[in-house]
């Protein structure tokens, strides 16, 4: 490992954010936007750090830090990165600082906007870095809160309802969790709430076909699990554009990590008894969100019920409980995240301006606003899973592994491919490359400062496309739970 190990690196960047929200409600206005901007940017070094710093030869455990919490419940800050934390951790601080520039022009009580952002943020890299599962547990709650406030306070389009529909559905996921992970710590002896010595002791068999559906709906939910996905189109319609950034490519991430840290990791016969229950509803999940979405001439309504069919490909994956489908689904994540942060980003940009998000609305973007498109272009050609983009290797893994474990599955999930080429296209069709109208004569592209974050997110996806290697190095020692 390099000299990187020997940098408490971990709770620096658990420290980042945090230290970010308690210094954004007590420093003069305005430092609040600069402020934010540079500690989202260390965040973002100290992520890089982390990935170029990872021994991926060796995999496991890495940058280990454990000091006693709650030492009378034996609760431990035990902090850890294996390869898929490490490839999350660098996809959020990504979000996180591209979300806070792209929102640079934010005026409504900035304060307290970019201090329940931070808090977010925090939370989700504790969720990533936890190897506690008390301590998972807390910091998934402190990453799913902000979201109430943020939607109801800077939202739009019924804003009040979504932030409350929003909050009810992942209330109703904790409400399945909490119990399940005490009954965990009970019957792993209750003198540990360590993921990987609950996962090493193991669970009766029949314990684990009882308490692995409770797990997995309660992080499902989170993750756009069909049919309990409907908060999540609503969410992102009504959210600002920095936090439906964050909310698709970031916080349905940590459902499916969940997933597959906990539910996966520890009860992992329970999985397999599971799965094909698990492959059915993620193939529904895909090709459900990939017919709605054709329906929608809401360019956020497109991309919201995109992430449930997308997300689909995530659970599905990991429903194969096999190395390569669980690597394609890590991967696919990563892909998600960066690609529905940049879709939002656009679409959040041209809002600005017209406050209208009919797709039927506009026509001729490429022309008018050629830098948008070209993002916004480059965005749906990796929801298609062309070649080149980081969604394409990572679908790929997953189809294959879904082929080889129900080839009918496979087959139908393979069909929402073409159906969602057929709904991005018909966006790009009629948005971009329509009859111009008159109405949006006015609009301006972006500036250089304003293109930045949005580049950035197209970089990574080609990045990632033509060069799949530093992610599945990361990951490389995933291996199949069912042998």
């Amino acid at each position: 490992m390099s000299a990187l190990a020997q940098i408490p690196i971990l709770p620096l960047l658990l420290a980042t954010p945090l230290a970010c929200t308690l210094l954004t409600l007590v420093v003069p206005e305005r430092l609040i936007k600069p402020l934010n901007a540079t500690l989202s940017a260390l965040a973002l070094g100290l992520a890089l750090a982390l990935a170029l710093g990872f021994d991926a030869t060796t995999g496991g455990y890495q940058f280990a830090f454990v000091r006693p919490w709650i030492p009378a419940f034996r609760i431990q800050l035990d902090l850890a990165a294996d390869g898929i934390a490490v490839l999350m951790s660098l996809l959020n601080a990504v979000v996180y600082f591209t979300g806070t520039l792209t929102m640079w022009s934010l005026n409504h009580r900035t304060r307290e906007y970019f201090a329940f952002i931070s808090l977010l943020v925090f939370g989700v890299f504790g969720v990533f870095l936890s190897r506690d599962l008390f301590a998972f547990f807390f910091f998934y709650e402190v990453a799913v809160l902000p979201m109430y406030p943020l939607i109801a306070v800077w939202g739009s389009t019924r804003k009040a309802y979504a932030a409350m529909k929003l909050t009810l559905y992942l209330m109703a996921g904790s409400a399945l969790l909490f119990p399940s992970l005490i009954a965990l710590y009970v019957l792993g002896g209750g003198d540990t709430w360590s993921i990987p010595e609950l996962a090493r002791r193991g669970f009766d068999p029949s314990v684990q076909v009882f308490l692995y559906p409770f797990l997995y709906v309660g992080f499902g939910i989170l993750a756009g699990m069909w049919p309990l996905h409907g908060w999540s189109p609503t969410g992102h319609v009504a959210a600002p554009t920095s936090v439906s950034m964050l909310h698709a490519g970031v916080l349905m991430k940590l459902g499916a990590f969940g997933i597959l840290r906990v539910a996966i990791g520890i009860l992992p016969h329970g999985a397999e008894v599971w799965a094909p229950v698990a492959a059915s509803l993620a193939t529904a999940g895909i090709i459900y969100g990939a017919f709605v979405a054709w329906r929608q001439t809401d360019f956020k309504y497109v991309i919201g019920f995109s992430s449930v069919s997308h997300m689909g490909i995530v659970l599905l994956g990991l429903a194969t409980l096999s190395a390569d489908g669980t690597r394609g689904a890590v991967f696919q994540m990563f892909a998600h995240g960066v690609m529905t942060a940049l879709f939002f980003s656009v679409v959040g940009f041209i809002y600005d301006q017209t406050h209208d998000r009919d797709i039927d609305h506009y026509g001729g973007l490429a022309t008018q606003v050629p830098v948008a498109g070209t993002l916004f272009i480059l965005a749906a050609l990796c929801g298609m899973g062309v070649p080149g983009f980081a969604s394409f290797v990572a679908e790929f893994l997953v189809f294959v592994a879904a082929l080889q474990a129900w080839p009918v599955l496979g087959i139908i999930a393979i069909a929402g491919l073409v159906i969602t080429a057929a709904y991005l296209l018909r966006v790009l069709g009629k948005a971009l490359f329509g009859p111009p109208n008159p109405e949006r004569a006015g609009l301006l592209d972006l500036r250089p400062v304003q293109a930045l974050p949005r580049v950035i997110l197209a970089g990574l996806l080609l990045l990632f496309g033509f060069v799949p290697q530093l992610a599945l190095d990361l990951i490389s020692h995933i291996g199949a739970v069912v042998k």
